[in-house]
């Protein structure tokens, strides 16, 4: 009985360093660009869009597919590069165990 409360202890305090990361991701910021960096996004390790930023020759050429192509990329490569910082800073705690549900 006594090596199952032991395993309970070591998951709660697991599921608390778990907590602790993914709220200190949230404020961690990752970049992407596109377009040989006309387009620039940054997205925290929660995933969140904070910014996109254009250079003015694209909007300038009035190509807006090509704007939206650029922006679509970078937005893809900015979640992209949260989710596998993401999944780095969890499998330091998880020794690269992949919980389901948890990140």
């Amino acid at each position: 009985m006594r090596g199952m409360q032991d395993m309970l202890r070591q998951a709660q305090m697991m599921q608390k360093k778990m907590t602790a990361i993914q709220e200190e991701l949230k404020t961690r910021e990752v970049e992407a660009t596109s377009g040989g960096g006309m387009v620039t996004v940054r997205c925290t390790g929660g995933q969140e869009i904070v910014s996109v930023t254009i250079d003015k020759s694209v909007v300038e050429a009035g190509d807006v597919e090509m704007l939206q192509d650029l922006v679509l990329a970078a937005v893809r490569d900015a979640l992209k590069k949260a989710k596998a910082m993401t999944e780095e800073e969890m499998g330091k705690i998880t020794g690269g165990l992949k919980i389901p549900g948890m990140f």
